[in-house]
């Protein structure tokens, strides 16, 4: 029974492996064009999230795609595109070879632009802002996260990829780009036809200064992104705040749209001595988790600071240091960005982004599309940059309260 059960096996399989050999050109028989496709399909079969591939056969979509027309890389790009569009998920993308040096600059320098954090809402398919950047020119034209980019110079913005839409609103330092935008916050919705210059986005992760005001001294860090310095700027800023006296902590995240999964691990280590940071559930439902460092760099009260700009690595930090009662969360629910990607660079310098990975907060929340809520929730109008920590600033006011009128509150809520 058990020679007649394998050798029907094996009779099978020879006869689709030779089908497969039948049907499927040898690697030799492909063009350039449809190995990069090839490349690209099989990336995302080893990686992406969902093995159900949005409820598609990937294999016959492999199929399907190499028979198309490839003369040219703009033509193979576009098969790529189409065929990741098919996943329905605007975090899955190519990253042509500028669009990809782009993302690493991103991440580890500076640019000139608008200086906008953008993301394709799944439900309405337009261009959504994340959070402006600190002290950019987006931020000066008022725009704010959850609002709306319909057009930019005119194009609309549905007929744009995500990396399109970003290429278009940066450029050289002095030019102007007009955008279109639907505001969130405001009633009625309005749409404003905005002229903006483009600047030079600098890129450094954090500002710090010590306050003194009350009667403990509050050091206070705002965390723009987690670049690849970031934690190392984080670590710094605590050094010196705690040689000028720091007594206690607000660590500012709000419209930070996140950035390197590593950074966010890394400062949550900074401050969380003992538990688990974050869990990461990829498609077999396997979970890895990242857990605290013993040798943190200081112990003191920590008020963090969110909005619904506060999005990805920052609630994976939030998420870590509130459900590990480290710290207090005060401000709106945060934006609810709970997927991972990693980055994958194709062999002629263009990339694909790939959703790998959803994250569970140490409590298993799965804050995808639904956020965190803070601990104290203080509704606030928008400010300006400058306006951050002072009266205006009503978020910042509540943390002050709660380190100074309370210090064990600030450590276990």
């Amino acid at each position: 029974m058990v020679k007649k059960a394998f050798w029907v096996t094996f009779l099978v399989f020879i006869w689709v492996t030779s089908n497969l050999f039948w049907f499927t050109p040898t690697a030799n028989a492909f063009t350039e064009e449809q190995k990069l496709l090839l490349q690209s399909w099989r990336i995302v079969n080893q990686s992406y999230v969902d093995e159900t591939f949005n409820h598609q056969n990937w294999w016959l979509l492999r199929q399907k795609f190499i028979k198309k027309p490839m003369g040219d890389r703009d033509e193979t790009y576009q098969a790529i595109e189409e065929m990741l569009a098919l996943l329905d998920d605007p975090f899955t993308r190519l990253l042509r070879p500028e669009q990809y040096h782009s993302l690493q600059v991103n991440t580890s320098g500076e640019l000139s632009g608008v200086g906008l954090q953008i993301n394709i809402d799944p439900e309405t398919k337009l261009v959504e802002v994340i959070s402006p950047l600190a002290g950019s020119p987006a931020e000066a034209a008022g725009i704010e996260p959850r609002d709306y980019i319909l057009k930019i110079d005119g194009v609309d913005t549905t007929t744009l990829t995500l990396d399109e839409a970003a290429a278009r609103m940066r450029g050289t330092i002095g030019t102007k780009v007009f955008l279109s935008v639907q505001s969130h916050n405001r009633q009625p919705e309005t749409i404003r036809n905005l002229n903006i210059i483009r600047d030079r986005i600098t890129l450094n992760p954090v500002t710090a200064n010590l306050d003194t005001k009350s009667n403990k001294s509050i050091g206070y860090i705002r965390l723009n992104q987690f670049s690849a310095n970031a934690t190392k700027e984080v670590a710094h800023a605590v050094a010196r705040l705690e040689n000028q006296g720091a007594e206690a902590y607000i660590l500012d995240l709000r419209n930070n749209p996140g950035g390197l999964l590593q950074a966010g691990v890394e400062i949550a280590r900074l401050w969380l001595h003992e538990g688990t940071i974050v869990y990461t559930v990829n498609r077999q439902g396997t979970l890895g988790n990242f857990e605290s460092n013993p040798e943190v760099i200081t112990e003191a009260p920590l008020v963090i600071l969110v909005n619904q700009g506060t999005a990805s690595a920052s609630e994976i930090l939030s998420g870590a240091l509130q459900d590990n009662e480290r710290a207090v969360l005060v401000g709106e629910k945060t934006f609810g960005k709970g997927l991972i990607q990693s980055l994958f660079e194709l062999p002629d310098g263009a990339g694909l982004a790939v959703t790998v990975a959803k994250y569970e907060t140490p409590n298993h929340t799965d804050i995808n599309k639904l956020g965190i809520q803070p601990d104290f929730v203080v509704s606030q109008d928008p400010i300006t940059y400058d306006q951050i920590g002072t009266e205006a600033d009503l978020q910042y006011q509540q943390a002050i309260k709660l380190l100074t009128r309370d210090t064990q509150l600030a450590i276990n809520n």
